[in-house]
């Protein structure tokens, strides 16, 4: 079964441009009001277990938001974060030139950066969340810049069969990123209200609730929950469905969280998909105010989780490209590995890897 929603035709701000630093600090702000907007208090006990919950229209998480830390200290986060932006922190992940005869195997996984993986398994290669800009922002000054290059450009990745993209925050949905892969011919799987923005970029989209899922190249692609929110713009949080991904192929079981917060009952995707293999979750950006520790695991709730789903490797990622939040860029790796070691976790288990690296599965 596939999903459907439909809304009226849509141009989100990503393609705007304007070369102002003072707009753009506002812009900043705005961007980051958004991506950071407390999202809508949990449905009544009587929503429907399967699928995204809504309210009044609006997408929301079955666990309720803890209470906002309130204006002032998100105006600290924005302040630092516009200051960060211009007078870059060190502590960016580690890069090594990609190896292109090991990019071809399969099973493999090869970090690009932040949270974009390119996986090959069983006969398929695809990406998630595409993110190949210099800035995680509707224009350039606006938002955080990449503090590392990718580990590959779009020209050398090998032919891909789909990419899935998570949810519609600047980091994750790269307006130009999306276009010169729409204009490779690429399709795309992506939540519900994601559609509309991929086929204004000249792409092709199925859009999925959660749980639904479909067949392409020979793989079965499910669209998972996971506890974040959405939003590009002031006024348009919730209104398209964030979600992670599970991609199972004959041989092979793949997850990637997208963007998530830490909640128990992620484990139901282990028990009615089965374990993965491999397991992407995010280990950074949980340093800010409430509810932003809500919307992102940190290093310890990334490692339960990958231990919740049973998963055969867990990979840590979403760290050391964007500065999006308070703790060092270097810290999440440092944590997410002592966390291993204090759960007595074998490195053939947890992996890191370097931006450009890649790694057989």
């Amino acid at each position: 079964m596939i999903g459907r929603h439909k809304n009226l035709p849509f141009r989100l701000a990503s393609d705007l441009r304007c070369g102002s630093a003072g707009f753009g600090a506002v812009a900043l702000l705005a961007a980051i009001l958004s991506a950071c907007a407390e999202p809508v208090s949990a449905p009544p006990a009587s929503a429907p277990h399967d699928g995204a919950p809504r309210v009044a229209e609006r997408f929301t998480n079955p666990v309720p938001p803890p209470e906002s830390a309130g204006l002032l200290a998100q105006t600290g986060l924005w302040a630092r974060k516009i200051w960060t932006t211009f007078s870059p922190r060190r502590g960016a992940a580690e890069r090594v030139d990609f190896d292109a005869e090991a990019v071809l195997q399969m099973p493999s996984v090869t970090w690009i950066g932040h949270a974009t993986l390119l996986v090959r398994m069983d006969g398929v290669s695809f990406l998630t969340d595409p993110m190949f800009s210099e800035w995680a922002a509707p224009m350039a000054y606006t938002g955080p810049r990449r503090a590392v290059a990718p580990g590959l450009s779009i020209d050398q990745l090998p032919r891909l069969d789909f990419v899935v993209l998570s949810h519609d925050h600047y980091d994750h949905a790269d307006w130009a990123s999306v276009k010169a892969l729409a204009a490779r011919g690429v399709p795309f799987i992506v939540p519900l209200g994601l559609g509309d923005w991929i086929r204004a970029a000249g792409g092709q989209a199925t859009e999925l609730d959660w749980w639904q899922h479909v067949d392409i190249a020979g793989v079965r692609v499910y669209c998972v929950p996971a506890q974040h929110s959405s939003g590009r713009a002031p006024g348009d949080a919730g209104k398209r469905l964030w979600s992670g991904w599970y991609v199972s192929g004959a041989t092979r079981r793949f997850y990637h969280a997208g963007d998530t917060g830490y909640t128990a009952s992620l484990a139901e995707i282990a028990r009615r998909l089965g374990p993965p293999h491999l397991a992407a979750v995010p280990i950074g950006a949980y340093d800010t105010p409430e509810p932003g520790p809500y919307l992102h695991t940190n290093p310890e709730e990334a490692v339960r989780l990958g231990l919740d789903l049973e998963a055969a490797h867990i990979l840590g990622m979403h760290f050391g490209t964007f500065d999006l939040s308070d703790e060092a860029l270097s810290e999440p790796p440092v944590r997410f590995l002592a966390e291993g070691q204090r759960r007595q976790l074998s490195a053939q288990r947890l992996w890191l890897l370097k931006v450009g690296e890649t790694r057989r599965w």
